[in-house]
């Protein structure tokens, strides 16, 4: 799943592409908006929250979400599409360029007024201009005994984090995954670390990754070979593609 700092770039090149120009067409491929037809409607702003995405008129809130596999790129008008267009699930075109959301895992429309329903159960968004720490910490403590490799990715302690970013980040504190919240030594410090490198990956790219896809290859510290191992309330429900990865040397079991 693409984490903030995609979602982030995303959100500047639909910016570029859409804002401060008027739609000659808006294709929603999706049942509930078929019909809503946004002709003539300026675009006032493009802008992200954690993994959220969101393009916004006068009165609307264009609310969409990549999940796993989604993707928007942007044309030229009559440009050729670079994926198929059975994949397509919104269309929103300027006079000199088109956007396209292939595959999105979520497409709503909102009143402005109320796209903060989408984001009220999140926490601080961790590239957002009112981020805020010392809220991310409170609620990351508030589950103490929850191992801090599942609580980052919890949207509602700080919004962003997928599982590059959790890696990377108890791999820079030296804290294994499994650690509790509350027997983490610095959560404060923690939290700084992942914003810090988000805001390096969202205004830096690429970030190049330090323990995550690393497994067998050797820690970049010591040279122990890093390891890659599943985290779950329940074993039952782990993906395979949400191993974390640690160097099992710098970040010792607690």
């Amino acid at each position: 799943m693409p984490e903030g700092d995609t979602v982030f770039l995303t959100a500047a090149r639909l910016r570029r592409a859409l804002a401060g120009k008027v739609l000659t067409r808006s294709d929603f491929r999706v049942p509930r908006y078929a019909t809503l037809d946004l002709r003539g409607q300026p675009v006032e702003s493009v802008g992200s929250y954690g993994k959220h995405l969101f393009v916004r008129t006068p009165e609307l809130s264009i609310h969409t979400h990549l999940k796993m596999e989604g993707v928007y790129r942007v044309f030229t008008p009559g440009q050729r599409w670079t994926k198929p267009g059975f994949t397509a699930r919104l269309v929103l075109a300027t006079e000199d360029a088109e956007a396209v959301g292939f595959s999105l895992g979520l497409v709503e429309v909102l009143p402005l007024s109320a796209e903060h329903t989408a984001t009220d159960h999140l926490g601080p968004d961790l590239l957002g201009p009112n981020w805020d720490a010392a809220e991310a910490v409170r609620r990351l403590s508030e589950h103490p005994d929850q191992p801090i490799g599942l609580a980052l990715l919890d949207q509602r302690n700080l919004a962003g984090i997928g599982n590059i970013y959790r890696s990377d980040i108890c791999f820079l504190r030296r804290v294994h995954p499994a650690t509790p919240v509350a027997a983490v030594e610095d959560l404060p410090a923690l939290v700084d670390e992942a914003h810090r490198v988000l805001t390096r990956a969202a205004h830096q790219p690429p970030w190049r990754a330090l323990a995550y896809g690393r497994q067998r290859r050797p820690c970049r510290r010591c040279g122990t070979n890093l390891v890659v191992h599943l985290l779950a309330d329940d074993p039952a429900l782990a993906r395979a593609d949400r191993g974390i990865y640690f160097c099992p040397r710098c970040q010792p079991e607690p």
